[in-house]
């Protein structure tokens, strides 16, 4: 790992766009690629490749430590947490479901899935008691949901059916979405829908979509929501990055009906988006392989206020401040309102 070079600015997105961005910072590089992270305590925690986790600690210096779940070199895509623990699933077969302490950074294996299909894209705790998973389905093509309750997973039986090559993206861990309604679920490739679960009755809904569809590399690759009501979805074509047409909607209505929004007129290919916290949808943070991007009108329009390449994954600090990760490095970026 490489040392931590405090306040490594980046003069593009400083000198480009100085309106927007107070300063960005880089607080980790390292030969990792990362497309999960998480908040708490005060630290940036992270799961990536090789194995890796970690946290790096916005408070004290940037101190960091980080730590290898397994001798087996795993990719790991998904992290969540409730308050005593944080959880991750590693990609492909077999899928082993990690629990790390959040004190002592201990690790354990509480659930492995051995279907030669399995592929987890997404984890995400509703509450501490609660969370939800989901892979890639297997031959019988249904919804494949794992679910966590009393510290025990096991598969949540569906009749959920998918399309012919209907799928997910295990992007940046952020096609799953809640409130305590509700569960989404956002689906891609040769159709991209929204899933929607009823928590309380355990029932599922299936909604269509105008989102770009129809090829594997393509459809929704993020989720975020407000409330009961009030979505956003972003992705669009991984092998056709610069495409923006049909890659960003929205809904009123809890996923029933999507609105596509700067068709034509945003940054492209997306992989994940956040809403500010506190701004009741009006304000998103949406970040691509080649592009950061901004909305102050609840998604309609999009102004990009960074070309920074190679982040996947992104989560609000505060409300000036927004953490990013992606290939070899995490970054801070502070905005000016």
């Amino acid at each position: 790992m490489k040392k931590l070079i405090p306040f490594l600015f980046s003069f593009l997105g400083i000198f480009t766009f100085s309106q927007q961005i107070e300063s960005f910072e880089t607080i980790l590089n390292d030969k990792i690629s990362i497309r999960a992270l998480e908040v708490d305590g005060g630290k940036v925690w992270y799961s990536g490749t090789d194995s890796k986790f970690g946290f790096v600690d916005l408070r004290n210096n940037g101190n960091r430590k980080q730590i290898s779940l397994s001798d087996k070199k795993l990719q790991f895509r998904t992290l969540a947490q409730d308050k005593n623990s944080f959880y991750a699933i590693n990609i492909e077969s077999p899928a082993y479901f990690f629990k790390i302490d959040k004190k002592d950074l201990k690790s354990e294996i509480i659930f492995t899935d051995t279907v030669k299909t399995a592929f987890y894209d997404a984890l995400h705790f509703v509450n501490d008691q609660l969370a939800y998973t989901f892979s890639d389905a297997d031959k019988d093509n249904l919804l494949k949901l794992a679910v966590y309750r009393n510290g025990k997973w096991k598969m949540f039986k569906n009749n959920v059916q998918l399309n012919s090559g209907e799928a997910a993206f295990a992007a940046s861990n952020t096609n799953i979405a809640s409130t305590k309604k509700y569960l989404w679920i956002a689906t891609g490739g040769k159709a991209s829908r929204i899933l929607r679960m009823n928590l309380k009755k355990e029932s599922i809904q299936v909604f269509e979509t105008p989102f770009v569809q129809g090829e594997s590399s393509q459809g929704m690759y993020s989720i975020d929501f407000y409330d009961n009501r009030f979505g956003i979805a972003v992705g669009g074509d991984y092998t056709k990055q610069d495409a923006n047409i049909n890659n960003i909607a929205t809904t009123n209505d809890g996923g029933k009906s999507w609105q596509v929004q700067a068709s034509g007129q945003n940054a492209g290919y997306t992989t994940c988006v956040k809403i500010k916290p506190g701004s009741k949808g009006k304000e998103i943070i949406a970040v691509g392989d080649k592009h950061i991007s901004y909305s102050s009108d609840f998604g309609k329009t999009w102004k990009k206020i960074s070309d920074e390449k190679g982040f996947f994954v992104c989560s609000w600090i505060d409300g000036n401040t927004i953490v990013f990760a992606g290939k070899d490095r995490i970054s801070l970026m502070k905005l000016k309102f």
